[in-house]
C-alpha cells in the first residue's frame, strides 16, 4: 500500500485568527473592519463572487446586522467584540447558514465568556487545519463536554472543505 503524501502550503502552515486581544482595542470604521478581515481570511475563504471579488463587504457586515447575527456598530464603529463575531461568522458562512451560526455563536457565549470562547473557536480551528492537512486524526470523544464535542466539529467541517478545495479543487 502507497504511502499518504500530505502537502501543507505555505499559506496554511501561517493560519492563524487573532486572538482577542490582537483584535484593535480601539473601535473600527467598516472599511477598517472589511480591511482587517480580509487580510487575515482572504486565502481560505471563497468569494462568493465567482469572479473572484472580496469575500468580505460592507453590505455583507451590514446584512449580518440587519439580521441580529451580530450588533449594531456604536457611532458607526466596530469594537473588538463585534469584529470577534465577524471573524466567526465568515469562517462559519462557508458551511452553515445564518440561522446556524448564530444557534453555534449562542451556544458557545452561553457556556464561557465572549473572550475566551472567541480564543478558543480560533485554537481549535488552526489545529483542525492543520491536523486535516497533515492526515492526522483531530476529533475524538475523549472527556470533552458535548459543547467541546460541537466545537471541534464545527471547526473539522470547514478544515475539511479548505483541503479538498486546496488540494483537489485547487482553488
Amino acid at each position: 500500500m502507497a504511502e499518504k503524501k500530505f502537502i501543507i502550503d505555505e499559506d496554511i502552515e501561517k493560519f492563524h485568527l487573532p486572538r482577542w486581544k490582537e483584535i484593535p482595542e480601539i473601535d473600527l470604521y467598516i472599511d477598517q473592519v472589511v480591511s482587517l478581515l480580509e487580510n487575515y481570511l482572504a486565502n481560505y475563504i471563497a468569494s462568493d463572487n465567482e469572479k473572484g471579488g472580496h469575500i468580505i463587504t460592507k453590505t455583507m457586515i451590514n446584512n449580518y446586522v440587519k439580521h441580529g447575527v451580530v450588533k449594531s456598530p456604536v457611532n458607526k464603529k466596530y469594537s473588538r467584540e463585534h469584529i470577534a463575531y465577524l471573524f466567526v461568522i465568515f469562517v462559519l458562512k462557508q458551511i452553515y447558514s445564518m440561522e446556524e451560526i448564530k444557534k453555534l455563536i449562542t451556544l458557545a457565549i452561553e457556556t464561557s465568556p465572549i473572550d475566551q470562547a472567541y480564543n478558543r473557536f480560533c485554537s481549535e480551528l488552526e489545529k483542525a487545519i492543520k491536523m486535516t492537512f497533515t492526515g492526522e486524526s483531530y476529533i475524538n470523544n475523549d472527556r470533552l463536554s458535548q459543547e467541546q464535542y460541537i466545537l471541534r466539529n464545527v471547526v473539522q467541517s470547514f478544515a475539511n472543505k479548505l483541503y479538498v478545495q486546496k488540494i483537489y479543487l485547487k482553488n
